[in-house]
């Protein structure tokens, strides 16, 4: 088992007080597997994934990931998770303006300490970016951009990848064409997929699914 969270609560400070966002959250996740988070928004869904990938702190619960309780480490612990174990991508495509494509694509891998330019450009034939590889952000489109953010995570070979709506910018048939090169590229690094999405039709192109519900897996 690559991923386990047991009993995992997390709250958040307001102006009328602690306000309570997951409440004993379980969920399992087996390398080489994917699973969709799913549920309405504020369910809980993006607090899980920040849990996970140390963007947060929970307060209570643990969460074990590659043998490792990220509640238990520090700011510098959780840095080094992401760099050697999680991948993330994200709804917003976050590259880099100033780096070229290929650039984009190393980042994270050189970060890493695990650039390997025989992976990187398999993923880029794969992903359909061979052409581009001299072009900045700003001259490539919404479905272009959210490839190159899928390559530069999966050329670190992360064992886990955590997506957050990584089609929500795309209209539906850019977003499925962009999600099944994902799950199909995910399988092929031997690394597992936590994704985060609110539709229902793309979760069930996923091995499993979890539902949220104010906080709770229902």
């Amino acid at each position: 088992m690559l991923l386990a969270l047991q009993k995992v609560e997390k709250s958040f400070s307001t102006s009328e007080g602690p306000l309570k966002v997951l409440h004993g959250i379980d969920l399992q996740l087996d390398a080489g597997s994917s699973l969709a988070l799913t549920g309405e928004s504020g369910s809980g869904k993006s607090t899980v994934l920040h849990l996970v990938a140390g963007l947060d702190s929970a307060d209570a619960g643990r969460i074990e990931l590659a043998g490792r309780n990220v509640v238990e480490l520090d700011d510098a612990g959780r840095a080094a998770l992401r760099r050697s174990v999680v991948g993330l991508v994200f709804q917003q495509f976050n590259l880099i303006p100033s780096l070229d494509v290929a650039s984009n694509l190393s980042f994270q891998a050189r970060l890493a300490e695990r650039h390997d330019k025989a992976w990187q450009a398999e993923l880029a034939r794969r992903l359909g970016l061979s052409g581009l590889l001299t072009r900045y952000p700003e001259q490539l489109s919404g479905g272009q951009q959210q490839r190159v953010a899928i390559g530069r995570t999966l050329a670190a070979r992360p064992q886990l990848v955590l997506a957050d709506e990584p089609t929500g910018n795309l209209d539906e048939e850019t977003g499925d064409d962009v999600l099944a090169l994902m799950l199909s590229l995910v399988r092929e690094a031997g690394a597992a997929l936590l994704m985060v999405t609110h539709s229902m039709r793309l979760a069930d192109q996923l091995d499993g699914r979890v539902h949220l519900k104010s906080g709770r897996v229902v």
